[in-house]
């Protein structure tokens, strides 16, 4: 509302204030200093360059649903779903909008009306208070939870075993860990279970780790092939997490399931769009070469920077900041962080810091805000009484928007 008594001066005022507010409320590129390299409110996965270029490329009129060859009606994302099966040994493949609409159409197409057994250790919430009891729900099938939070047996598996189940749902818990006085059976023993049943088990793996990757290994991240390899009919996971692709949902496994989910009303609405494919594409292309992807997916890159990468580069941005910044304290030290996006939970990442020592009387939460609000935002840690710069997922070319932004503070 407007002060029909304010004076020119603060109506002016009032307008520049709501343009920028609107300018603001955009897309815009961000600096991430937080070294948290698949951080969900930043967009997750930073796309690799050949993704962007294929963005771009898909945005006018394209291939999408067209036969080049034959000149008729083709269908879409085709070329993903045979490079998935190619990288991960899966006979059929389907992409749709994100892993929970993955869920959400594995369940309704395979279990609707009947049961699906599910750990109570693995009763996932994904975010945003979304929970996997309510997309059970949603999708029509009845949950028969088994076990405790804790310790879940194969025999409380096969004991829950009835005429009205239709599958054994594992969900890879990627966003937490129970540790300590612990049993849950893994994917291979549920296979042989639900296989001598005649029952099918759906891997919802989450993350979703194509590469056999040393640090996958050692945070204990399981593959997507490896899955597919001990006996899982149905495997799920995200596009925009470990796969350093755009936000998908993709559903791996047997070619008549496939099918049945293909065939399903849900597939239609959870489609994606040419630019998702266009960037899916692409990145999907350079798993078939590892060294390739390990350089050229940012999310691989950024998540295997080793120290004697990083110290370098936070001591170059240390540098550039005491010499703009005189009159302030910038220190380098080692800290750890974590990848984000709901991956790799407990497995801490070391890394390089720079630290933004702040006077008595500064207030860390104002030049944070400060610094978001700079061209381009710049979004750091808070630690205490000082602003952390975190170097892992700050590129070379980038430290100076860091500087820049850091001296607009103190004008």
């Amino acid at each position: 509302a407007v002060d029909e008594h304010a004076s020119t001066d603060a109506l002016v005022l009032a307008a520049i204030r709501r343009l920028d507010h609107r300018a603001r409320s955009r897309l815009h590129r961000v600096i991430n200093a937080t070294g948290i390299v698949l951080h969900t409110g930043l967009g997750r996965a930073p796309l690799a360059d050949a993704a962007r270029l294929a963005i771009q490329n898909a945005a006018g009129y394209c291939n999408l649903e067209f036969n080049l060859e034959r000149g008729d009606r083709g269908r879409r994302g085709v070329q993903l779903e045979d490079m998935l099966v190619r990288l991960t040994g899966a006979q059929a493949a389907l992409v749709v909008n994100n892993n929970a609409a993955a869920t959400l159409l594995a369940l309704a197409g395979i279990a609707a009306g009947r049961e699906a057994i599910v750990s109570r250790g693995q009763l996932v919430e994904i975010g945003g208070s979304f929970r996997l009891p309510d997309v059970m729900a949603c999708s029509g099938c009845r949950m028969r939870e088994v076990g405790t939070t804790n310790k879940t047996r194969l025999s409380d598996y096969e004991s829950a075993i009835t005429a009205e189940t239709a599958l054994i749902l594992h969900v890879h818990t990627s966003n937490f860990r129970v540790m300590g006085f612990s049993e849950s059976p893994g994917i291979a023993e549920l296979a042989a279970l639900a296989h001598a049943r005649e029952l099918i088990v759906y891997d919802d793996l989450g993350s979703g780790a194509l590469l056999d990757d040393d640090l996958w290994r050692a945070a204990n991240e399981p593959t997507v092939a490896a899955s597919l390899a001990v006996g899982a009919d149905i495997v799920s996971f995200s596009g925009d997490k470990l796969l350093g692709g755009p936000q998908a949902g993709v559903i791996l496994g047997r070619a008549d399931l496939i099918e049945r989910l293909r065939r399903h009303p849900l597939a239609r609405a959870m489609r994606i769009d040419k630019l998702t494919i266009a960037a899916l594409q692409v990145t999907l292309e350079l798993y078939f070469d590892p060294v390739r992807a390990a350089a050229e997916v940012p999310a691989l890159r950024l998540l295997n920077q080793p120290l004697d990468v990083l110290r370098p580069r936070a001591e170059s941005l240390r540098q550039r900041l005491a010499a703009a910044l005189a009159d302030e304290a910038f220190e380098v030290a080692e800290d750890e962080t974590f990848a984000g996006g709901g991956s790799l939970p407990v497995w801490p990442l070391p890394t390089a810091i720079v630290r933004w020592r702040l006077a008595a009387d500064a207030s860390a939460d104002e030049l944070a805000r400060a610094l978001r609000s700079a061209d381009p935002p710049v979004v750091a840690r808070i630690d205490a009484d000082a602003i952390v710069f975190d170097v892992r997922t700050l590129a070379d070319d980038e430290l100076d928007f860091v500087v820049a932004a850091a001296r607009a503070c103190r004008a």
